[in-house]
């Protein structure tokens, strides 16, 4: 039976584990300059309906690196962006692909492509969630604590994305995740719901960064105007100034905190210049391990 990876409630703990089992395996194998190829004569079809830095390049450079190949298909330019029913799309890709990865606006529209397709599909970002960023992520701080136990992390900003996938990860996990979100630009509800009813007080939310922030490990933002909100930038700043992750606000936090941002960074807005490239950012680190989770997924999926 094929298996997708939509959202990380879906995921088992064990499931988490393997990935960021494997994705340090091909990490220490990549470094080794080792050749491994699993995914030698399979084709992956990337979907974007937004714009992209990292996800495709670590997609695509992923699929190459284990001997397979990436199709990038603008739904500008096929017949996705010209109303094709998604059923259509789904089942003729699958007769010639082996995944999908779709970035696109709207979870449902991930979730019908997925119900559909006989292969893989993985969601690389939708308005509601951001599973791979966070698995990644997740791999990141494993990787730097050695461990996922006992960690506090405190999420400052809009309760977007991937504030909704940190929220389902805590649930699975069980840590602490403190949100920090000014009022009106809250998580989705009814994730922060559910969250909340399987790891009850572990996970809270806050209008007071500072409060969020007390004692975390890790520090965690993502811009105040995500892409579609270009045009709210200007009443975001103004709404978010509190909110900014800089020295000040690291003060209460841990003495060996780790700070973290998904990027694309405005520096000056939501995190400060001499934070963001501070000896205690893993931005970069974290930028990079994207493509060594994507290609433990795809490996494990595909």
């Amino acid at each position: 039976m094929k298996k997708d990876l939509l959202n990380i409630s879906d995921l088992e703990r064990n499931d988490i584990g393997v990935i960021i089992e494997k994705s340090c395996w091909l990490k220490q194998l990549l470094k080794d300059g080792q050749s491994y190829t699993p995914l030698k004569g399979k084709t992956l079809g990337m979907i974007f309906d937004k714009s992209s830095t990292r996800t495709r390049i670590s997609f695509e450079v992923g699929m190459f690196q284990m001997g397979g190949k990436a199709l990038y298909l603008n739904s500008r330019d096929t017949q996705i962006g010209r109303g094709e029913d998604i059923g259509d799309t789904a089942r003729i890709m699958s007769r010639y692909l082996n995944g999908i990865m779709i970035r696109t606006y709207e979870q449902s529209l991930v979730e019908a492509l997925a119900g559909e397709a006989t292969i893989p599909v993985i969601n690389g970002l939708t308005d509601l969630l951001h599973p791979c960023q966070i698995l990644s992520d997740l791999f990141t701080i494993s990787e730097k604590r050695g461990s996922l136990e006992g960690m506090r992390l405190a999420y400052v900003g809009d309760g977007n994305n991937v504030a909704n996938s940190w929220i389902e990860a805590a649930a699975k996990l069980r840590f602490h995740l403190a949100l920090a979100c000014p009022e009106g630009y809250d998580p989705d509800g009814t994730i922060l719901r559910k969250g909340k009813d399987e790891a009850g007080d572990m996970i809270a939310l806050y209008r007071d960064p500072y409060e969020a922030v007390r004692e975390a490990n890790v520090v965690y933002t993502d811009v105040w105007a995500s892409m579609g909100q270009e045009h709210e930038l200007k009443e975001r700043i103004e709404i978010f100034s509190a909110f900014q992750v800089n020295e000040d606000l690291l003060a209460v936090a841990a003495k060996d905190v780790m700070v973290m941002h998904c990027l694309p960074a405005h520096r000056g807005e939501e995190i400060s210049a001499e934070v963001i490239d501070g000896p205690r950012s893993v931005v970069i680190d974290q930028a990079e391990n994207r493509l060594h989770v994507q290609k433990a997924i795809m490996e494990i999926l595909m």
